[in-house]
């Protein structure tokens, strides 16, 4: 199998709104994106995969030679790559019923553990999401990351408690889903969370916290100010604000603010290759999160459509480095790209 025969066999497989593009940019699927779509004209997705094409490699071959090291450390665990596997949650729901969540998370978690990556796993209104999600990460030996949604406090706590029971490494909250229609009304109020209420959540565990979904210097602080291990620049896919920034747009200055503070900055939204990896490294990011793509993967090809996903990503990733002169990650700098406009 190769990665264009898991796009074909994914196409037989996924729903109406997923068309399993050879390039997933938002302008198939726009304001139907799977989920529970997105706001306004859904120019936001598509915003997010052309900022980062904008960012161009500056080529520089006339360095040593040699091997490239594609690893990275993230709380002290090591890993083959510096990208991991986004949230999904209700996949059945989203895509079709070709997976549900537990098999889905069984297979996507399973299999990045194997390639030397780890999964974040989604959540949703169904109790089971959480459940299967972390009940997979369980079975891989802690190595994935709970992805909690905004709720209630006591709800939170109860699923904090999964988190912590699965062994997971890290726990993980999309605050940007605050902006889903699923999350408004709701009674206990559910939704964005003021310093006070993060710092509270943040405490609940004793494991390094992410909060994913920071779009502004102003929001990273806040997220540092609460106690945030790691912080996740996205815009939930560009599916929760029309007419947002795109994530390579925001990131230099989100990175230049957390610089020093001990906080990592991680990136998401419309990376889609290697040379997308190396390029929100360059601009300061120190690891990037993929989900969709990751989800085609899946229903593709299952445990070896991951592989193959990954493989593409490393190979670009290494290419992309040896062509700039940087034997690791840390030799990557901001003066191997440029931004074209």
């Amino acid at each position: 199998m190769t990665y264009t025969d898991v796009l074909t066999s994914a196409r037989q497989k996924l729903g109406d709104s997923c068309k399993a593009c050879p390039v997933c940019n938002g302008v198939a699927c726009r304001n139907r994106i799977p989920g529970p779509g997105a706001k306004g004209v859904g120019d936001t997705a598509i915003r997010n995969y052309e900022k980062w094409a904008e960012v161009r490699l500056n080529m520089d071959t006339l360095c040593p030679g040699g091997p490239v090291d594609t690893s990275c450390t993230l709380f002290g665990r090591s890993f083959r790559y510096p990208f991991f596997a986004g949230p999904v949650g209700a996949v059945n729901l989203h895509y079709s019923d070709a997976y549900t969540d537990m098999s889905y998370n069984d297979v996507l978690v399973r299999a990045c553990a194997a390639a030397g990556i780890a999964a974040f796993t989604g959540d949703g209104t169904d109790p089971n999401v959480m459940t299967q999600a972390t009940r997979a990460i369980a079975a891989a030996g802690g190595l994935g990351v709970p992805t909690i949604k905004p709720w209630d406090i006591d709800t939170i706590r109860a699923k904090m408690e999964q988190a912590e029971a699965s062994g997971c490494f890290a726990v993980a909250m999309d605050v940007d889903a605050a902006g889903l229609p699923f999350l408004k009304n709701r009674n206990p109020p559910a939704g964005s969370k003021s310093v006070e209420e993060l710092r509270e959540i943040v405490g609940i565990l004793n494991k390094p916290f992410i909060v994913k979904g920071v779009m502004t210097v102003k929001g990273a602080r806040k997220a540092q100010q609460a106690g945030a291990a790691a912080i996740v620049v996205s815009n939930h896919g560009g599916r929760v604000l029309d007419q947002c920034p795109a994530t390579a747009e925001v990131l230099p200055e989100i990175v230049s603010a957390l610089r020093g503070s001990g906080t990592a900055v991680l990136v998401d939204g419309g990376i889609r290759s290697g040379t997308d990896i190396f390029k929100a490294l360059a601009l300061g990011a120190q690891g990037v999160l993929i989900a969709r793509p990751f989800v085609t993967a899946v229903y593709g090809g299952g445990e070896e459509g991951v592989r193959l996903y990954v493989e593409k990503l490393a190979g670009e990733l290494a290419d992309a480095m040896q062509m700039c002169g940087a034997r690791t990650l840390a030799d990557i700098s901001p003066d191997m790209v440029r931004i074209c406009k």
